[in-house]
């Protein structure tokens, strides 16, 4: 079995994962991906042979729209994404990654250019075992992006994807992961 297959029947045993995924092409969102912690997290749960949904806090959908970066637009789906997945009992996300260089210096403190497109959004996110986006095309197919590939991911490894993050906001990961999934393997910042 591949490493995406083995991800995609581990993502099966979450019902909320497969909800959004079977649903999420109703939006009708450009270049889409649900991605980062709910997926991940999923991932960590099965493994250690917890419920599939523990410890998830939100799902994040994402989609790149580089003509409308206005609040606005994203808003748009957000309502969409409301009523389309309410039954969800956490959090459904959505959020354009093309808009987010507007507000990135105001929450983390520093600037970042316009992605060019929602994949280098997720090759930035905070760890290698989060830059992974999923999604299932309107055809029936399944399309994982992983730009570090999927081993830290199934094997609960926690590195840091120091492309944008600090020290600061992966140690609080850490701390926050660690006390839900105890068997992940932290690779020190310094490392």
């Amino acid at each position: 079995m591949t490493s995406t297959e083995q991800l995609l029947q581990i993502l099966g045993k979450n019902q909320s994962v497969q909800a959004i995924l079977n649903r999420a092409n109703d939006l009708n969102m450009p270049n889409w991906y649900l991605g980062a912690g709910g997926i991940v997290q999923t991932a960590w749960n099965v493994l250690h042979g917890f419920d599939a949904e523990n410890g998830i806090k939100d799902y994040d959908l994402v989609y790149y729209d580089a003509g409308d970066t206005s609040y606005e637009g994203e808003d748009f789906f957000i309502q969409k994404g409301r009523e389309l997945f309410k039954d969800i009992s956490v959090p459904v996300e959505i959020q354009n990654q093309a808009r987010v260089y507007l507000w990135y210096e105001k929450h983390f403190g520093r600037p970042i250019d316009q992605y060019k497109s929602v994949e280098e959004a997720i090759s930035t996110w905070p760890t290698t075992a989060t830059s992974v986006g999923v999604k299932k095309e309107k055809n029936g197919e399944w399309r994982v992006y992983a730009p570090f590939g999927l081993d830290d991911l199934l094997g609960m490894v926690v590195r840091a994807n120091k492309a944008q993050i600090t020290e600061k906001i992966y140690q609080d990961k850490i701390n926050r992961w660690i006390k839900i999934w105890p068997d992940l393997k932290i690779i020190p910042w310094d490392s």
